[in-house]
């Protein structure tokens, strides 16, 4: 008999120690700190100052980094407003307050050399872009400049502030991020010149107030539940991002649904209790988020790649960044304008990092190779939705199935026969459609379809609610759709519908025999003209 075995207490102490340790290994890692935050807000909307208050007290931030300014109430502003309604007063505040020093560098330039001050927060109601000079961009009919990049000076605010303590910066193009792709904290980078830059903006200012909540409250518990990918075959450089986050997710028992058919996920797809999603490439929110009882997991992190998805933040049914967070999401990056895709967030890093444990402003930042251009980054930069993807934290009940897929990966780790026998017997005793789904994902991924339909067929059994029962028929009916059966597939699209034929989800099922089985097109009508 072991020491431990044969002393419950010493075990319960040493058990505990470990814990101290691993947390204090987290909190070594010195991640970013509310010490280190600006908030800025729009001094000419009553809230916009009531939410920095409110993100303030949130996260205990000193009140000498709360700054208000008198900014224009418009998302769009010229470069010169720019430069004279936030560049200029913001570098008078961190002259004013101490927070950094400047000098020269070997070229001349004057920079920051020290800067206590690591990521800005702008509110709700500061400006969202910089609009283009007008002579900078080329003329309608005219072709586009072999170099797309180089002469543009439309930029996301935020983008531009990351660099805002450099003197004599070009407008023009795009700047490097010394922090991207980086495997340790900003910390630990020596880049004083460098602020990260998080907004915490949405079509409203409850969502707005949500979003920091919420972020808060998932710190305690931790951000459990299931992940949707929709691959859409676009690109590659894109797609790979996402199949990296499915294996990813597969080494970390996070139960990852995934679709790899080369259209986006359907309307009304029954998607429940996700946690993470990622996506693209639609101009528009669409699929799963049209249907109006669809909402987040607390404290989710959902994020579909468009050129657009943040062009605008104040209607919640155009593009992507305002619809994703008014669904519940708590954070999410997009695009203001253009970015072109190997100067987007690359979403491969951004999940790594937040799986490590890192912040949300950190991570998204080490996701994006340039300043000075077109991304966003939204929601608490403190927010760390991983931090006890450990098994640490405050226990749900209906976190229960979730972190119990997270500890079998970790316990068998590498025992992939061991690890799937002991979620089989636990998703039989405990008659958990979540387990089972989670264990159909796992073989569907290692490309198993057989033992993949046994356990969506037994999910299908454990679970009471209609909508998980129809995801299960759904990726079942992807599994022939895959090896070309499309026989098969229309004809359980069709026994589905039947079965279903109450619940909104089932829009999803007609939007499958929409693309298996097209109706024909309409009859002419020979009263009418063709082409009239």
């Amino acid at each position: 008999m072991s020491l431990l075995r044969s002393h419950p207490t010493l075990a319960k102490t040493f058990l505990q120690f470990f814990i101290a340790a691993f947390l204090l290994a987290f909190a070594n890692a010195q991640f970013l700190t509310h010490e280190q935050i600006l908030v800025v807000f729009n001094e000419a909307d009553s809230e916009s100052a009531k939410l920095a208050e409110a993100y303030r007290a949130a996260r205990n931030i000193p009140e000498n980094q709360v700054l208000g300014l008198n900014l224009p109430l418009k998302a769009d502003i010229s470069r010169d407003e720019y430069q004279s309604t936030l560049l200029k007063p913001l570098r008078e505040y961190f002259d004013s307050q101490n927070f950094w020093k400047r000098g020269k560098d070997a070229q001349g330039i004057l920079l920051p050399i020290e800067n206590r001050i690591r990521c800005i927060v702008l509110m709700r109601g500061v400006p969202l872009r910089i609009t283009a000079i007008p002579s900078s961009s080329p003329a309608d009919g005219e072709a586009p400049p072999k170099d797309p990049i180089s002469p543009r000076d439309e930029a996301s605010v935020d983008s531009e502030l990351a660099l805002f303590g450099v003197e004599t910066l070009p407008e023009k193009g795009i700047l490097q991020n010394a922090f991207y792709d980086s495997k340790v904290p900003l910390s630990k980078v020596n880049a004083p010149y460098l602020v990260l830059t998080a907004r915490i903006d949405s079509s409203s200012y409850a969502i707005c107030k949500r979003m920091i909540n919420d972020s808060v409250a998932t710190e305690k518990t931790g951000l459990w539940g299931r992940a949707y990918v929709d691959i859409a075959n676009k690109i590659p450089e894109g797609d790979q991002w996402l199949n990296s986050i499915i294996s990813r997710n597969q080494q970390y028992g996070i139960p990852t649904v995934t679709d790899r058919f080369n259209d986006t996920l359907p309307k009304n797809y029954p998607m429940t209790e996700p946690s993470l999603y990622y996506g693209w490439y639609d101009w528009n929110v669409s699929g799963p988020f049209l249907n109006t009882g669809f909402k987040f997991r607390r404290g989710a992190i959902a994020v579909h790649l468009h050129s657009f998805s943040g062009q605008q933040l104040t209607d919640p049914h155009q593009n992507w960044c305002a619809p994703l967070l008014a669904r519940g999401a708590a954070a999410t990056v997009g695009n203001v304008y253009e970015p072109y895709l190997h100067l987007t967030h690359h979403f491969d890093i951004l999940h790594d990092r937040l799986l490590k444990g890192w912040s949300f402003g950190e991570a998204a930042w080490a996701a994006m190779p340039v300043a000075s251009w077109q991304g966003i980054t939204l929601g608490d930069p403190l927010y760390r939705p991983f931090l006890h993807i450990d098994g640490t934290g405050e226990n749900r009940g209906e976190d229960r199935d979730f972190r119990a897929l997270r500890a079998a990966s970790r316990q068998w780790s590498d025992a992939t026969d061991e690890r799937r026998a002991k979620l089989a017997a636990a998703a039989q005793k405990l008659s958990s459609g979540n387990i089972a789904e989670g264990l159909a994902l796992d073989y569907q991924e290692s490309k198993d379809s057989e033992n993949a339909a046994v356990w969506f067929n037994n999910a299908k059994t454990f679970y009471s609610r209609k909508e998980d029962q129809l995801r299960q028929d759904m990726q079942l009916i992807a599994i022939d759709r895959a090896a070309n059966n499309t026989q098969a597939a229309i004809s359980a699209l069709r026994a589905a519908l039947k079965n279903y034929g109450t619940i909104s989800e089932t829009a999803a099922l007609s939007g499958w025999l929409d693309i298996l089985d097209p109706p024909p097109p309409p009859v002419a009508d020979p009263s009418k003209i063709p082409g009239n």
